[in-house]
């Protein structure tokens, strides 16, 4: 099996950076506003997702979201690694060495996804494109390129919630490595237990968290 921590690590880099809070924050107009309306609508989604590092390897598994504050990347059978978002934080667990990870995610990309009432114009602007099905935003820190940046990709759909299908991102670390998350099979509103968050402790043999 390759070696997927550095892709997933991109990963949560990007997801994890953090927002500089502007003085004064913009009212979202056009597609800014559609894509928080979007995310303002969704309360649950779960979906398919494929992982694919620069190196064009890939992983897939099943992505969980319910707010507030609820994610979970499950990915697929023989690979040790589990990324959750709970109480306030992202947590990446990697069984293979029994670590467990921590990152704050408010002010996030990752947060505006998991919290509604994150005002999307202190971090993102929308990506120019000649297509105008898509919708793409990039969020980054100017102040600390350390943290990466992402870029969200939405596809417009009438039947989808505020009118966008959120098709995945693209995350790149300060390195250029660069994680593309592909989603499929969205499915929005269905009921998500709590008990889908939970986790399996490495460092505490028999420990759910």
């Amino acid at each position: 099996m390759f070696n997927t921590r550095p892709a997933v690590i991109a990963t949560i880099a990007a997801l994890s950076v953090a927002a500089v809070p502007s003085p004064i924050a913009a009212q979202a107009t056009g597609d800014l506003a559609a894509v928080q309306k979007h995310l303002q609508s969704v309360e649950t989604m779960t979906a398919n997702f494929s992982q694919a590092d620069r190196n064009g390897k890939v992983l897939t598994g099943v992505l969980t979201l319910k707010k507030p504050g609820k994610l979970r990347f499950q990915y697929e059978k023989g690979v040790p690694i589990l990324i959750v978002a709970e109480g306030g934080a992202l947590t990446f667990i990697d069984y293979s060495v029994k670590q467990v990870q921590r990152w704050p995610i408010k002010n996030s990309p990752l947060g505006v996804l998991l919290d509604p009432t994150r005002d999307i114009t202190r971090y993102a602007k929308l990506v120019p494109g000649y297509d105008q099905r898509i919708v793409s935003v990039e969020a980054n820190d100017p102040k600390h390129p350390e943290y990466g940046r992402i870029t969200l990709v939405f596809v417009r759909n009438a039947s989808a919630p505020g009118g966008l299908m959120l098709q995945g991102w693209v995350a790149l670390d300060s390195q250029n490595n660069r994680t593309t998350i592909r989603l499929t099979n969205q499915k929005f509103g269905e009921p998500v237990s709590d008990n889908s968050f939970r986790w399996n402790d490495p460092r505490r043999t028999g420990v759910r968290k």
